[in-house]
């Protein structure tokens, strides 16, 4: 198959969802797409990285990711991830936002990079009124992610925290969803523990021990 065969099968595919009469447990509540393959340590989180959108949604919050629209996890809350590019792609890019929502999507993170990071914006013009939350992958992309014009709206994060990102996703499905706000409140407060754990440490220890253990 050849690229343009195979954007156009990805394209194809998008619209028949969007066609089918799938019940909300079974689609991705949320959408992760990102400009390049390059931008996924930025978007999903790495070893050598801060984590990222995925390492929260799976390891914090119960979320799986949904890779068969046909075939879904047996987890209640899921995510799809894709590659878009808005400049290489752009049919796939307008395919992809025009049927969120008739797909199941609620809620969309889209993250890029370099000056001209116009999926973001982009998608969320096209997907309006589903709310996006823009990643500026790079600091340079922060201005392009954030220009938006008065009347088309877009809630963005600070370069590369994909994490933030997700978890303002989650936030917007825990009004409907009572068992995700529990989620959010529990993880809230497992950092709050934390923090307090490291302030008795440090107290009790005195600083010369609490570094050298910490070392």
């Amino acid at each position: 198959m050849t690229t343009a065969e195979n954007v156009q099968s990805l394209i194809d595919d998008l619209e028949a969802q969007a066609q089918q009469d799938t019940p909300d447990e079974a689609t991705p509540e949320i959408g992760i797409i990102m400009g390049s393959d390059s931008d996924l340590d930025v978007m999903a989180g790495s070893e050598a990285g801060r984590p990222g959108a995925y390492d929260v949604l799976t390891e914090e919050l119960g979320f799986e990711e949904q890779t068969d629209y046909d075939d879904p996890p047996e987890s209640r809350f899921t995510f799809e991830t894709f590659v878009v590019s808005a400049h290489r792609t752009p049919g796939l890019m307008y395919t992809y936002a025009e049927t969120a929502a008739d797909r199941g999507l609620d809620v969309i993170i889209a993250g890029a990079g370099g000056k001209s990071a116009d999926l973001p914006n982009m998608t969320a013009s096209i997907a309006y009124p589903l709310p996006v939350i823009g990643v500026p992958v790079q600091e340079k992309s922060l201005p392009s992610v954030i220009g938006m014009p008065q009347g088309a709206p877009i809630v963005a994060v600070d370069a590369g925290k994909s994490f933030n990102a997700a978890l303002s996703a989650v936030q917007i499905l825990a009004r409907q969803h009572e068992d995700l706000r529990d989620r959010l409140v529990s993880y809230h407060e497992g950092l709050q523990d934390g923090v307090g754990d490291v302030s008795r440490d440090l107290h009790e220890l005195g600083t010369p021990e609490f570094k050298s253990q910490r070392d």
